[in-house]
């Protein structure tokens, strides 16, 4: 995700960091290059002049235009509905964090001192293993190293076998609150409480597995990205008597608007990548890992991640 004030003057036209032009530049470039052979030759290919008005251009833009605009407002939705699952299971990780500590009895306070052995230290450490499973899981990232020093020998040892593992995580967690109910350190009413955030957890899991699992259909973007080129690439032919010499220029502008746009939805469709402009989950998993180990005194708590070249991964 890039983070960076707003810049202005001539400094917004010069940036290139975070903008969709390096990804459209080849085709932006082709297409200018046609619009000054077409100026050059003024519209004939090989010896035959192709005449065209602005008239059809004017019937395709508009509703093109419009329908650039809805499928990008579709995909703006898959990313911030992403962005909110995530915000939520940071809140569920720290009310889960809360709920641990302060409601499953146990003789002293929940440290970080006292190890794996203790249930409590346990959830809470498999929380943030949590968050970074569904984080690995999203990218089709299969390593578990990371998880190593969060679980115990036998579940670091099983997970990855598992080709679920927040699902996984979260079945042991159910596990460990089913030992402290049938060993009284809980209440039922309470335990039911701690349920229901594992349940809200799970949930947010569900529904970024569910973002990145059904994508926008793959026909209507075909369309759109069809009609985007052959618009730009034979709008130099209806342009060309009509502005001369200016034509090179105007094509490159609507160029750059139509597969900007094109581009963009395709980027921020997908939520939970590596792009520059896709949501930055190794910052939001370090938060809650930030979170969660100071919450139980934890002395290796890590240094919160800044942004590299103005972009948070």
């Amino acid at each position: 995700m890039i983070v960076r004030d707003r810049p202005s003057g001539l400094k917004m036209f010069l940036l290139i960091r975070g903008s969709i032009l390096p990804r459209i530049f080849p085709s932006l470039l082709v297409n200018s290059v046609v619009a000054t052979l077409v100026t050059i030759a003024h519209g004939d290919l090989f010896n035959l002049k192709i005449t065209l008005t602005t008239i059809p251009f004017s019937l395709i833009g508009l509703p093109l235009a419009i329908f650039l605009g809805f499928r990008n407002n579709v995909a703006y939705d898959r990313f911030w509905e992403g962005r909110k699952l995530w915000g939520e299971l940071v809140q569920k990780s720290r009310s889960l964090s809360r709920q641990c500590q302060s409601l499953i009895a146990y003789a002293e306070p929940a440290q970080a001192s006292r190890g794996l052995t203790d249930a409590r230290v346990r959830m809470i450490y498999r929380a943030i293993a949590f968050a970074h499973a569904l984080r690995q899981h999203l990218r089709d990232d299969a390593a578990t190293t990371g998880l190593k020093n969060l679980l115990l020998e036998s579940e670091w040892q099983q997970i990855g076998k598992s080709s679920n593992k927040p699902d996984f995580l979260m079945m042991r967690m159910g596990e460990d609150l089913g030992l402290c109910l049938k060993e009284g350190r809980i209440d039922s009413c309470l335990a039911a409480g701690i349920d229901a955030t594992l349940s809200s957890m799970t949930a947010a899991a569900v529904g970024c597995e569910r973002i990145k699992s059904t994508p926008i259909p793959f026909s209507y973007t075909l369309l759109l990205h069809r009609t985007a080129y052959l618009y730009c690439f034979l709008l130099p032919f209806g342009l060309v008597d009509s502005i001369g010499f200016m034509t090179p220029f105007v094509v490159a502008i609507v160029a750059y608007t139509f597969f900007g746009l094109d581009a963009l939805g395709d980027e921020i469709e997908e939520p939970f990548g590596l792009e520059s402009n896709d949501l930055p989950l190794d910052t939001i998993c370090r938060t809650i890992e930030i979170n969660l180990r100071e919450s139980l005194g934890d002395e290796h708590v890590p240094a919160p991640l800044e942004p590299v070249d103005y972009c948070l991964m």
